[in-house]
């Protein structure tokens, strides 16, 4: 395949020359596991080839469009652990999207290291910096290479037509064949790149967007200025100045300047203004920081992590620094340390009583204080769930306060009794311990002598949890003892003080705006039963935290819907179990510069509104919508049999995740054999109480008659930051990377009732 403009911009970037010569490193993945591998880049500037020395012809690749970091130095557990050996200035970590594992390597000289570390870097960026037409040339390059079986850089019919299999075409071969001669120019009987392009177009002419196009052009043939304003107008409602918006998309992404001229929109560029972000269905102002971060931190629902350090399941998973460093860099604001006593004085963290792996509490502090603020200022909360002797407890404060300096909130902001919990923006760039505390935050500035204050050192304890619902496990047994808490420890500990829940009529006459207490999913659910509107004002107040059973021995999640219903903050998710529960987490936190904040709805911000999750209609301008979504077709829908010749019968499903009375599902019919190009033309509406709570989650399924579904992908967002008009939404897999060009086309009306 030819280059596209930007790969042949950095062919004469030095480092990328070496890296296409290619490079002998070592590839670690232990502190015994160190094998020689041939690196090499391949001529696409997209695709690494490594080859063992050893194995003939044993090769694997990689595409650099998985890759989403390049580490420098020591910076994974497997390269700490060879530290003596080899120098931080020939090692780097490959940190791959979703929940594929990292690649450690070590060049044999920190010049090749860091030609390699440059090298990575710029074709990342160049990734990240691609148009849409220049992605779509990518991956049409992308299947020509994998079908060319001999090489030659052209193709014959039959290996086309193994390809349009492999991209999940199923076409009458005739009608193939036609498009096939179509498009070879050179009657060669073979496709070269630039044919095959023209192929592809051919194959994916999008009729349903003709349509639409045509339904507004004066002329058939293209928009004019006018044209284009009233689609803007009257189909993506969009009100503010629609002239300008106009010209701008026109010079954005018109690709003919004889159109530009002329001030008008061919339909190339109708196509790829509407794969484009102004096209997608998220709208682009709810992407940045938007909303008022300077509220109490009990206002906002906080991106949180629950037994972090895990990678796998809690029962014999592998506990690693890296769960702490990819729950962060994915907007985490509140992460869990489960720390015991460890070896030669130092504590450790790991799922106890399990046989999961175990790693240095010191190590969790190292990676929160480096990676707490890449991706957001604002505040980290270090939820410690503590089985640690007196001694060790000491240890942990010291690693606290050394490791983390300034960033540790040592004492309320203004050194002032507080009155109230501060802003995420007052606690910027903050780490704040939640834990067990003696005494509560008055004392320390009346002076108080704390010494005799005992406290039960764990209250957030799934072992506990367990045993309270009488379920006896020898080898999950707590002896509830009072143990005593250190003072060093307990100083950490300012606005997030864990208490024991007693009922919220007790929390009301008691509890003080610091106090966080833990609920695991069982018992908040029997709460939110009971007592709804209570939950929602106890949370107005103060912070409330909610965690998986103990029982979820595969790390599964909970629906996280639920517990925001009722206005809890710290709703915790296994980060490293992909599903529907991290699908609606990462809908909700997509928004608001992806901060792992976001500001509750006004009615749930106020102790004196009574919002009742299950009777909405009572609340003050209750204004219910319509929600109409019409499903019109989807695009180049990845495989996922992956039996010979097996073809995807897609089907659409629309959720609705709110109030129990908002809970709904409706899907499309399903379309036989075509998850290339399907149509449906499908409506579905549904009726919305509180738009302010409600997701949307799209998910696109192969339709098996036999047996379960299989699923194909999905995209979740918040209603609010839902676009109307004609909208692509573009899908991700199961582990929420992008998989493009995967798409659906819709058009999405809003309607009060």
């Amino acid at each position: 395949m030819a280059f596209t403009g930007s790969a042949l911009r950095i062919q004469c970037d030095e480092n990328l020359q070496s890296m296409l010569v290619g490079t002998v490193m070592r590839k670690i993945k232990s502190r015994t596991w160190k094998k020689q591998r041939h690196f090499m880049l391949q001529d696409d500037c997209m695709t690494i080839w490594y080859q063992s020395k050893k194995a003939g012809n044993a090769h694997s690749t990689f595409s650099v469009s998985d890759v989403e970091a390049v580490r420098e130095g020591h910076q994974s557990e497997v390269l700490l652990s060879i530290a003596e050996e080899f120098p931080p200035e020939r090692c780097f970590t490959l940190v791959f999207r979703g929940r594929r594992g990292n690649l450690d390597l070590v060049a044999e000289s920190e010049a090749e290291a860091q030609s390699w570390i440059k090298g990575l870097r710029k074709l990342i960026e160049n990734v990240e910096n691609m148009g849409e037409r220049e992605r779509l040339d990518q991956w049409i390059g992308d299947w020509f290479k994998k079908a060319d079986k001999n090489h030659d850089g052209r193709m014959n019919f039959r290996e086309v037509r193994d390809l349009l299999k492999m991209m999940n075409v199923d076409m009458n071969e005739h009608h193939a064949h036609r498009l096939f001669t179509m498009a070879d120019k050179s009657q060669s009987g073979s496709l070269e790149d630039d044919e095959f392009v023209l192929f592809y177009k051919m194959l994916t002419q999008r009729g349903d967007l003709l349509r639409v196009f045509q339904e507004f052009s004066t002329d058939g043939q293209k928009l004019s200025l006018t044209d284009l304003q009233d689609f803007l107008q009257d189909e993506q409602l969009q009100i503010e100045d629609t002239q300008s918006q106009a010209q701008e998309l026109m010079l954005k992404y018109e690709p003919s300047d004889a159109a530009k001229q002329m001030k008008a929109m061919s339909f190339d560029g109708f196509l790829m203004y509407l794969g484009s972000v102004e096209g997608n269905i998220f709208d682009p102002r709810c992407r940045g920081l938007y909303q008022d971060m300077e509220q109490p931190l009990n206002h906002y629902f906080i991106s949180s992590s629950h037994n972090t350090y895990l990678m796998e399941d809690q029962l014999r998973g592998h506990s690693s620094v890296e769960g702490y460093i990819r729950a962060l860099n994915r907007g985490c604001r509140c992460v869990e340390v489960d720390c015991w006593d460890g070896a030669n004085g130092e504590p450790i963290v790991y799922h106890g009583h399990t046989f999961t792996s175990k790693i240095l509490f010191k190590d969790v502090v190292n990676a929160v204080g480096k990676y707490a603020f890449k991706v957001s200022p604002f505040p980290v909360i270090m939820s410690i769930e503590n089985h640690c002797s007196v001694e060790q407890q000491r240890v942990m404060a010291q690693h606290l306060a050394n490791i983390l300096g300034d960033k540790l909130l040592k004492t309320t902001l203004d050194g002032k009794p507080p009155i109230g919990l501060p802003s995420p923006h007052e606690l910027r760039g903050k780490i704040l311990v939640k834990a067990k505390k003696m005494g509560g935050l008055e004392e320390r500035f009346c002076g108080l002598g704390e010494d005799s204050l005992t406290a039960e050192v764990s209250d957030e304890d799934e072992a506990a949890e367990m045993d309270d619902e009488g379920i006896h496990r020898d080898s999950l047994r707590r002896r509830k003892s009072k143990q005593r808490l250190s003072k060093e420890l307990s100083d950490c500990v300012v606005y997030c003080k864990s208490v024991h829940f007693r009922s919220f009529k007790h929390a009301r006459i008691h509890s003080k705006f610091y106090e966080v207490a833990s609920f695991t999913e069982s018992k908040a659910r029997k709460q939110l039963k009971e007592a709804g509107a209570e939950f929602v004002m106890h949370n107005a107040r103060q912070l409330t935290r909610v965690y998986p059973s103990g029982f979820r021995t595969d790390s599964s999640n909970y629906i996280p819907q639920e517990m925001w219903n009722v206005g809890c903050q710290i709703v915790a998710l296994n980060f490293q179990t992909a599903g529907e529960g991290m699908d609606l987490n990462d809908g909700l936190f997509s928004q608001n510069g992806g901060c792992g904040y976001i500001l509750k709805p006004a009615f749930m911000r106020d102790a004196e509104k009574r919002f009742d999750p299950d009777n909405p209609q009572k609340l003050d301008g209750y204004q219910p919508l319509i929600l109409t979504i019409q499903v019109i077709s989807g695009q180049q829908l990845p495989k996922v049999n992956i039996k010979e010749g097996s073809i995807v019968d897609p089907l659409v499903r629309v959720e609705i995740h709110g109030v129990p009375q908002d809970q709904n599902k409706q899907e499309t019919r399903w379309i036989e054999n075509n998850g290339f190009n399907p149509v449906w033309y499908d409506t579905l509406r549904f009726t919305i109480h509180v738009p302010e709570l409600a997701l949307v989650r799209f998910v696109v399924e192969d339709y098996d008659k036999t047996s379960k579904n299989d699923f194909v992908g999905q995209y979740t967002l918040p209603l609010s930051c839902m676009q109307q008009g004609y909208r692509h939404i573009h899908l991700l897999s199961k582990d929420g990377t992008s998989i493009p060009p995967s798409s659906l086309f819709v058009h999405v009306r809003i309607t009060q009732l």
